[in-house]
């Protein structure tokens, strides 16, 4: 059985987009306890979409590995 994993990114930060490896991830906003509800993002064909709960705006950086942010911050935590 084949395992796959979402990637998760944040915004602590703040800043105004985050560039990552990925199309399809889990925005949790801020890390807990300041997220919010966990929502899950799918670019589709697109290189970048706006999360409807903390407007952070993504970015796909195909450089970058699919659990990879740029800040990296905002990446694995």
């Amino acid at each position: 059985m084949a395992t796959t994993s979402i990637p998760k990114f944040h915004n602590d930060p703040g800043v105004e987009s985050v560039e990552i490896g990925s199309h399809s991830f889990e925005c949790i906003g801020a890390t807990p306890p300041y997220d919010h509800p966990h929502v899950y993002l799918d670019m589709s064909a697109e290189d970048e979409i706006v999360c409807p709960y903390c407007s952070t705006h993504y970015k796909f950086n195909q450089a970058l590995a699919a659990d990879m942010a740029y800040p990296t911050i905002c990446g694995k935590h």
